[in-house]
């Protein structure tokens, strides 16, 4: 089918970059299926799934910011209409959704946008439970820095006295005692001059965008106490268009693992000097990839990542937690639940020609003996607990080649919180006491770990 032609006045309006997806010539008649917006800080994901690969052209124009897509070989049915609604007001990077039929067998989207952003468009072949998908996905072009966010959230919760004071903070000692400092008269420097100090420039193994770790140096020491933030990365599996293992139930795995992770965060951020860095904290999808870059980019201590476990029958069940391995897995069983988390990329859907491959693979072939032992250390800290709290499925931390765990300066592990196959953890995967008494559990562990292994000093404070 011939493409009407744009105007000159027309094609100058929409803007000099357009994107043509899908190499193969896509016949009319394919049906959409389901359309899905997932909104958050990050970025925004549209989803037009669809029983037949669909083609679109895509112009972004600058001002107002807005993204025109034509979708090739479908009418205009009532479930594109459902986008409109879809669009809550609180999204944060679209403002609504215009949808019309352009021509025969062409339909037009215009995204109005909130702000400037980035947009990536792509198609997905056939997974899971998913047909073909067209995605957009809308970053911004301007990010908050997470770690300044951060340090000004802790600062925010010290002026309005929801915070306990520093002075007051173990952990702190810990560090202190460590750098073998002793108090001076030196003031703590601000938040903003501490952030400065911040070497930012990647390394070789850097992501663009991902922070060089900062380089060791004593803790800041003010009235006898360290004045140090320590960051737990928290990563609550899953998210969006991954809903990871579903149980017998209908609980969904992405749900319950948020619900924990979000407990775990208070509890973290009601301790003097810490704060809790989620790497996703609603319902969207976050890359395995990228998940590692947002724990090295806040110079996390600590990387939790949590999940619930599944199998394919009901019978295996207690939690396990597992850290990072050089030498293969531990176990068949650790090598199958590796290999099945691993393949969210795939459920989840990311953007391949946008992914540098050569850079991904050298941030994640980095890890460290000395990363791996802290991980078992701290491993054991948490099983120990978690002991405490409910069945373990292992009584020893195991060990696998998990994607998420290969941060190569950051103690890493895998907590699998219980089998969400299992129709009674999944009950009580779903019950407010048992996430209270997990998150508590994991929380002892942190303690424990820091107890025997203070986290090291650096020029981070607050």
């Amino acid at each position: 089918m011939k493409r009407p032609a744009l105007s000159r006045r027309s094609a100058l309006q929409l803007g000099s970059v357009v994107l043509l997806l899908g190499v193969q010539h896509i016949a009319r008649g394919a049906t959409i299926v389901a359309v899905r917006v997932w909104p958050s800080k990050d970025y925004t994901r549209l989803t037009i799934e669809s029983d037949g690969e669909i083609k679109a052209r895509q112009f972004f124009v600058a001002e107002p910011p807005r993204l025109a897509v034509d979708i090739e070989g479908i009418d205009l049915i009532p479930a594109l209409r459902e986008l409109v609604a879809k669009v809550k007001s609180d999204d944060p990077n679209i403002s609504g959704i215009r949808v019309g039929q352009n021509a025969p067998g062409v339909v037009r989207l215009v995204i109005d946008l909130k702000q400037p952003i980035q947009p990536q468009v792509f198609t997905l072949p056939p997974v899971a439970a998913y047909q073909y998908r067209l995605v957009f996905d809308l970053y911004p072009t301007q990010v908050a820095d997470p770690l300044e966010a951060l340090i000004a959230e802790k600062l925010a919760d010290r002026q309005a006295g929801t915070a306990p004071p520093p002075a007051s903070d173990p952990i702190a000692d810990l560090i202190a005692r460590q750098s073998g400092k002793q108090a001076d008269n030196k003031p703590a420097p601000p938040a903003a001059v501490a952030e400065k100090d911040k070497d930012k420039s990647p390394g070789p193994a850097a992501s663009p965008g991902v922070a060089k770790p900062a380089p060791e140096a004593a803790a800041t020491v003010k009235n006898g106490k360290t004045d140090r933030l320590v960051i737990v990365a928290l990563d609550p599996g899953h998210g969006g268009e991954d809903p990871g293992a579903v149980g017998p139930g209908g609980t969904r795995e992405k749900d319950v693992v948020l619900q924990i992770a979000h407990r775990l965060r208070d509890r973290i951020n009601q301790q003097p000097n810490m704060r809790a860095y989620l790497t996703r904290d609603a319902d969207f999808f976050v890359p395995l990839h990228v998940r590692v870059q947002k724990a090295r980019r806040v110079q996390a201590d600590l990387f939790i990542s949590i999940h619930a476990d599944a199998f394919f029958t009901a019978r295996p069940q207690g939690a396990s937690v597992f850290a990072l391995s050089e030498k293969g897995a531990s176990s068949s069983a650790a090598r199958w639940i590796a290999d099945k988390e691993n393949s969210a990329d795939l459920v989840g859907g990311i953007n391949v020609k946008a992914k540098d491959a050569q850079v991904q693979k050298a941030l994640l072939d980095m890890s460290t003996t000395a990363q791996i032992n802290d991980s078992l250390k701290l491993g054991s800290a948490m099983l120990g607990e978690i002991g405490n709290v409910g069945k373990l499925h292992k009584p020893k931390v195991e060990q696998a080649g998990f994607a998420v765990l290969k941060a190569p300066d950051i103690p890493s592990v895998l907590v699998e919180t219980a089998f969400i196959s299992n129709p009674d953890e999944e009950a009580r995967l779903r019950s407010d006491d048992y996430q209270v008494q997990l998150a508590d559990a994991l929380m002892r562990g942190i303690t424990r770990y820091f107890a025997r292994n203070p986290p090291l000093a650096r020029n981070r404070a607050v």
